[in-house]
């Protein structure tokens, strides 16, 4: 058995009941609608943090991830209502800051679809909801970048999450991959003179202590210099 069926597992009845009668209702709206009902009427308007922090009863990471559980009832196709989707997300974040699936549902599930104006949607929500808590929260903004860069061949958008990255994260466990992003990114967009800027900026910051970072900086930075003076 999973690490979440475990936990949802020990959910107190309340919220098992609450979550039935949700899915209940769910099922009921379906059934009864039209054949031609689209999923964008079908997800309702998110309740406020407020509204969801009442219900909870003190239980408000049990209540999050039941209000995942519900989101995830509804179908991923073309009529989904992104901007409600991420009204419900917002709240849970707010209700329960320190859970990672809403964040984790965005970035592989929810931003991964083959519309680039929904994954913008969702690419944004990503970013705004990085800045709330960097530290914590940058592996999805790395992400939202690489899915900029290969899935919407954005560059600049890209360039601006991975900005961010290094600009707002000051953990001292964030790897080096992600704070080198921005570097990479330049490269591509053939801004050799502005990475290398960059690079030996990180390098005069004293925030590299690594000494195997700072070798392996050190090298692209010459290696820059080099292309740039080429």
């Amino acid at each position: 058995m999973s690490r979440d069926a475990r936990r949802l597992g020990r959910l107190p009845g309340w919220l098992w009941l609450a979550l039935a009668a949700a899915l209940a209702g769910q099922i009921a709206v379906r059934a009864g609608s039209s054949r031609g009902a689209t999923a964008a009427a079908e997800l309702p308007p998110a309740p406020s943090a407020q509204a969801l922090r009442l219900a909870s009863f003190g239980e408000p990471e049990a209540l999050g991830r039941v209000a995942m559980l519900y989101l995830q009832a509804f179908d991923l196709g073309p009529q989904l209502d992104y901007p409600r989707l991420i009204a419900w997300l917002r709240a849970i974040l707010a209700l329960d800051p320190r859970g990672e699936y809403p964040l984790f549902s965005a970035a592989r599930v929810y931003a991964e679809v083959g519309d680039a104006a929904r994954a913008r949607l969702m690419l944004e929500f990503i970013h705004e909801q990085y800045l709330v808590d960097p530290n914590r929260r940058w592996p999805w903004l790395a992400h939202a970048a690489l899915l900029a860069k290969h899935r919407l061949h954005d560059l600049p958008l890209a360039r601006r999450y991975a900005a961010d990255i290094e600009r707002h994260t000051t953990a001292s466990d964030v790897p080096l991959w992600a704070k080198q992003m921005e570097v990479f990114i330049l490269e591509d967009m053939n801004e050799l003179e502005a990475a290398r800027i960059l690079l030996g900026g990180m390098l005069e910051s004293g925030r590299i202590r690594d000494q195997d970072e700072m070798r392996f900086l050190r090298r692209k930075l010459e290696e820059l210099d080099r292309r740039t003076k080429g």
